[in-house]
């Protein structure tokens, strides 16, 4: 008897143990499963959302719209607008005066006159006209000396002027002026008689009488000051 119930007991708790074993075991199985279909299902949302965005997000604003943006950009600066006006403007410079010589004095008729807009501002205007049978360029600063009646002769210093493009056509005249104070004391140690010029680029110079009624230099030749040429027109 005592040992039927024992092999009884023993049967029963063998079979509970083993039940509970293959529970266990599908568990197990099942939880296994789930977890790698979710992995799977996120691993691959993951790589579908990533290759969007890299592929659209990514790629096209930092691969396309940059790398043409830069390109354009780049271009744009080496083809700016004042760097193509500056190279216009040198090349018409060049190009202008390869075409056209500078004037030659023997071709020009130069004059000086008293040109004084009041009693204290001495000025005088020297006209060069283009007798010559072509158009020249008349352009930049005259070198100017004036000679006193002690025979010495004083250079001309430049005043703060930019020159300007100055081209005489057959007839046409430029002008450039002498600027300086006048001495209304009477005792001005200046005693001009003589205007020497030598125009812009040429090395010739013409000797030109000293205006009647122009004022008496202030202080001495070097607060004279010689402008650059520009036309009349």
């Amino acid at each position: 008897m005592k040992y039927t119930r024992v092999t009884a007991l023993a049967a029963i708790s063998l079979a509970a143990t083993l039940s509970l074993t293959a529970c266990s075991g599908d568990g197990s199985g099942k939880d296994s499963s789930s977890k790698g279909s979710s992995s799977s299902s996120s691993a691959s949302s993951s790589s579908s959302s990533d290759g969007g965005s890299t592929a659209n997000g990514g790629s096209k604003p930092e691969g396309g719209p940059t790398a043409n943006g830069g390109s354009k950009a780049d271009n744009a600066k080496s083809g700016s607008g004042e760097n193509t006006a500056a190279g216009t403007a040198a090349n018409g410079a060049t190009g202008t005066s390869a075409k056209v010589t500078f004037c030659k004095t023997e071709d020009l008729a130069i004059d000086a006159a008293n040109a004084a807009p009041d009693k204290n501002t001495g000025r005088i205007n020297i006209t060069m006209v283009n007798r010559g049978a072509t158009t020249c360029s008349a352009t930049g600063f005259a070198g100017v000396d004036i000679k006193d009646a002690d025979h010495t002769s004083n250079p001309i210093e430049r005043g703060h002027a930019q020159p300007r493009v100055t081209i005489l056509k057959p007839g046409d005249a430029a002008v450039f002026d002498l600027a300086y104070d006048i001495d209304s004391t009477g005792k001005s140690l200046a005693s001009p008689t003589n205007i020497l010029v030598t125009p812009p680029n040429e090395t010739h110079t013409v000797s030109l009488d000293w205006p009647k009624g122009a004022g008496a230099i202030k202080g001495a030749y070097t607060d004279v000051q010689v402008y650059p040429t520009h036309t009349t027109k």
